[in-house]
């Protein structure tokens, strides 16, 4: 089975992103794949490229063939040279240790250029919104709400049988909230003066009764009152 190292299509219409994948050479372009190897972003400046290094690299050895665009990712991020450096191993060219420190060196020598190009362009953006608003834009990612734990928190998760006083007084604040429990704290005092207090109140209703009854009496007597004084005239 011919197995070829290629790029697989992911992301909207005009901004594409890609995977790279190991995959048979006769299956479709985005169709099944045996391993994924890393990510190509080909949007920013410069471009970001993720790859597991040493998996492009065993599928190199075992005779994987890279397409032209993930040939030139290999060559960028130091598989082929990784690659040539372990024939010349093979070979008894130079060490272990040479190959390793050349390869480090190599690749710390194109992150290096690719951290100043990132920058380059970022102070190139800044550069454009200061032009155009007057203040470089900011952008500082969100921190993550801290939950703040007391020390004492094993304290406070007491149940209320634990305390009973202050369960006593919680329940005595509901009830005189809620109106319940009034019967059960009312005093013998209290219910005298509320009985005297009743008392004067039907007292007061009845005289109130009686002035309008004789209001009405009144009403009805006059009328007769004046018909005779008239007549007597």
């Amino acid at each position: 089975m011919p197995v070829r190292l290629r790029l697989q299509r992911h992301g909207r219409r005009k901004r594409p992103f890609y995977h790279i994948v190991a995959a048979d050479s006769r299956a479709p372009r985005d169709g099944k794949f045996i391993e994924k190897l890393g990510t190509y972003n080909p949007m920013t400046t410069p471009a970001t490229i993720d790859l597991d290094r040493m998996a492009a690299y065993k599928w190199l050895t075992k005779g994987a063939q890279p397409s032209n665009t993930v040939a030139a990712i290999l060559r960028f991020k130091g598989v082929m040279y990784y690659k040539h450096l372990m024939r010349g191993v093979a070979k008894g060219a130079l060490t272990q240790e040479q190959a390793s420190e050349k390869w480090v060196a190599f690749i710390e020598g194109k992150e290096g250029a690719a951290e100043a190009a990132r920058q380059k362009e970022a102070q190139k953006i800044a550069d454009f919104h200061t032009a155009i608003a007057g203040v470089a834009p900011v952008i500082e990612e969100p921190a993550p709400e801290e939950v703040a734990v007391p020390a004492n928190a094993e304290e406070q998760l007491t149940t209320p049988d634990d305390q009973p006083e202050e369960a006593a007084a919680t329940e005595a604040a509901v009830a005189e909230a809620t109106g319940e429990g009034v019967e059960a704290a009312a005093t013998p005092d209290a219910e005298v003066e509320a009985a005297k207090i009743a008392g004067e109140a039907v007292a007061e209703a009845e005289a109130a009764a009686a002035a309008e009854e004789g209001l009405k009496a009144a009403e009805e007597v006059a009328p007769e009152g004046a018909s005779d004084v008239e007549k007597n005239a």
